[in-house]
């Protein structure tokens, strides 16, 4: 649909769903009566469109080259359709050519397994950037230099844009990483800190500052919480002073995220702020409120941990936390406790549908027989009794 959008543009697309709605109103829908109200709105044969998306299969697969001849003032791009199916994909974009900030427009459309476009240039150009309003609904291997890649990142106006050279910064390991901190989407400031913190110029100081910028005073709260991530897994005691002043922050993942720093550097304190916030910890402060607690518990919290872990909702996360609390009752003496314990596991774990057990069972059986080794005998029978 946001392909057909940008193909027929956004007056005659809002105008012909308006069309389908009240020509099959108190009726059933099928596509084709849609194709019928957009031809009528269009005038066009929009048959190859709908035969090839929505009755038809697969998806393109583009390998895009470029070549400059800088003699005979051309650039040529070449796109091969790379699918292995005999099927051909017939598929109208635009092509944006830039110099410096400068750009010129010319719509195109693929309709052959190898196409090649040709643009004349005076000068070379800074990028030529294929799928321009990046609506293509196609898997790209887009063979463009780093330098093309800067200009897009400084010059092409889409978010995908940013995107595709802050991707291409990270697999490379270029500086230029760092620009995606600076960039006006929140979405992408925290995905160029989690590719940032995989990297080599994760401890890089002018990296680093703007970092701190960010977990001081970024305005969106994801975006601060994932700048003091970054900075908690640094384990440096100089950012205590932050994780103190943001752990009590109306938002949970501001909260959590400090919470986690916190665990590293004071956990006895961390432990006690996590019992005090048990009984409103939600979102990303409540994952860390359990892990905390799970971490530094004893014997006269199990009753509190076990609570937090049988009302936490099945899910991946609580997957992961059944190794913790394992772990905890690992650390008990009170056989009876440990038993409850287990039996809390098997509920979770029977709550998952039996054809996705073999997916799940492992992580359930690492928490068992770590425990069955710490705790001898009866507590190995009683999980042989219930694990089957």
């Amino acid at each position: 649909m946001n392909m057909l959008r940008n193909y027929v543009g956004d007056d005659a697309f809002f105008k012909s769903l308006n069309n389908y709605l009240t020509i099959n109103k108190f009726k059933a829908g099928e596509a084709g009566q849609l194709r019928l109200a957009f031809e009528e709105v269009t005038g066009e044969d929009m048959n190859w469109f709908w035969n090839q998306w929505y009755y038809g299969a697969g998806h393109p697969k583009l390998k895009i080259d470029y070549t400059y001849d800088d003699a005979a003032g051309k650039a040529l791009v070449i796109i091969e359709q790379t699918q292995k199916t005999d099927k051909i994909f017939k598929l109208p974009f635009a092509i944006d050519v830039y110099n410096g900030s400068t750009k010129t427009r010319r719509k195109v459309w693929i309709e052959n397994k190898i196409d090649t476009f040709t643009f004349s240039y005076a000068s070379k150009p800074d990028l030529i950037n294929v799928d321009a309003d990046k609506v293509l609904l196609a898997e790209k291997t887009d063979n463009k230099t780093a330098e093309n890649f800067v200009h897009q990142m400084k010059y092409a106006p889409n978010y995908l844009d940013r995107r595709e050279a802050l991707e291409f910064f990270a697999k490379k390991g270029m500086k230029e990483l760092s620009l995606g901190l600076q960039d006006k989407f929140n979405g992408l400031r925290k995905l160029t800190m989690d590719r940032l913190g995989k990297s080599k110029m994760a401890t890089d100081a002018p990296v680093v500052a703007v970092i701190e910028a960010i977990a001081n005073n970024d305005k969106d709260k994801k975006t601060q919480a994932a700048a003091i991530k970054f900075l908690a897994k640094t384990a440096d005691v100089k950012y205590l002073p932050l994780y103190n002043k943001f752990v009590n922050d109306s938002s949970y993942s501001v909260a959590g995220a400090s919470l986690e720093g916190l665990e590293r550097l004071e956990p006895t304190k961390a432990y006690e702020l996590a019992k005090k916030f048990s009984s409103d910890a939600k979102g990303g402060l409540g994952t860390v409120v359990n892990k905390a607690i799970i971490s530094n518990g004893t014997e006269t919290d199990f009753d509190l941990i076990a609570k937090n872990y049988q009302e936490t909702p099945p899910s991946q996360e609580k997957i992961g936390s059944t190794i913790d609390f394992g772990g905890y009752l690992e650390k008990l003496n009170d056989n009876a406790k440990i038993k409850k314990g287990i039996d809390y596991i098997m509920i979770f774990r029977n709550q998952i549908p039996e054809e996705y057990r073999n997916f799940t069972d492992p992580s359930f059986k690492a928490a068992f027989d770590k425990l069955s080794k710490a705790k001898g005998a009866e507590i190995t029978e009683y999980i042989s009794n219930v694990f089957k």
